[in-house]
């Protein structure tokens, strides 16, 4: 069959161009991938530790490691390190929470990308307080690059969202750490009545934010942990005793850290100053 020669000699060039880029970025020093192109990876999962690579779409960079923030697939482009999803994207309702990232300031309000094709808009009368604008700069309120947790207000179309700040779990999020997740798998993340995302976060002890257009923001104590539980269950969302298995993991990876550091603590409590004992106060 000819269709057949031709895709085994295309999938043989492929190989080989792909093999000589491998060789002659060695040759350059360019450090070896730990993910190789159409690897499969998890939110979180680690692709390249250095600096000699540049995070692409869906990557983000976390020190000198780039890490994935979807389920997909690895694109290599030159220096450039993405991921290709392996899901659909999100259909926004309006009253649903979502994380989003300010990326224009225009004269009554702010463009946010919520990640998904069309942006959103977030007008000043979706905010709680009054901004006089001839006194304040919108960008002292939000500025571009701000990570905000909003509310979808209105929908006019794909195109044309409304967000608003006016309600009490609105609010910018500061530092920490962001991944993408598929929206559809949110709910299972959440869990009936909050529960999974509950556990997770006691066990963990970190600051969890979760939009339901897929968007995660984490902060504090065992990050790594909580990526690996909800890398987990977008994998598996509907795995029979998810929930069990999901706590058994946490336990068995943070109850470790905790004994390790309570010893640490103690071993440093017990150890002798090297000034020499504490001098009495006299009259005491």
């Amino acid at each position: 069959m000819p269709e057949l020669k031709t895709t085994r000699s295309i999938t043989k060039i492929t190989k080989r161009v792909r093999h000589q880029e491998q060789g002659e970025k060695k040759a350059k020093g360019m450090p070896e991938l730990l993910k190789n192109e159409k690897d499969f990876v998890v939110p979180g999962e680690k692709i390249v530790e250095s600096m000699d690579y540049i995070p692409g779409r869906n990557c983000f960079r976390d020190g000198n490691a780039i890490r994935s923030k979807k389920i997909g697939v690895v694109s290599v482009a030159g220096r450039v390190i993405s991921i290709i999803p392996l899901n659909g994207t999100y259909a926004p309702k309006v009253g649903d929470m979502i994380l989003g990232e300010v990326i224009d300031i225009q004269s009554n309000g702010w463009v946010v990308d919520i990640g998904i094709a069309h942006s959103a808009y977030l007008p000043l009368s979706g905010i709680r307080e009054f901004i006089d604008t001839t006194r304040t700069q919108l960008s002292s309120v939000y500025n571009i690059g701000d990570l905000i947790y909003s509310k979808i207000s209105n929908l006019n179309g794909p195109d044309s969202i409304h967000l608003s700040m006016d309600d009490v779990r609105c609010r910018k999020l500061r530092g920490g750490r962001v991944l993408d997740i598929n929206a559809a798998k949110v709910p299972r993340l959440i869990g009936r009545e909050g529960s999974m995302i509950r556990m997770i976060k006691d066990k963990t002890r970190c600051n969890i934010c979760v939009g339901q257009n897929g968007i995660i923001w984490m902060d504090g104590e065992n990050q790594d942990i909580a990526l690996e539980a909800i890398g987990e269950i977008e994998r598996q969302p509907q795995q029979d005793g998810l929930t069990d298995k999901i706590a058994a993991m946490l336990d068995s990876r943070v109850k470790p850290l905790q004994t390790q550091t309570m010893v640490t603590n103690s071993t440093a409590a017990e150890k002798p100053s090297p000034t020499g004992p504490e001098p009495e106060v006299a009259g005491e």
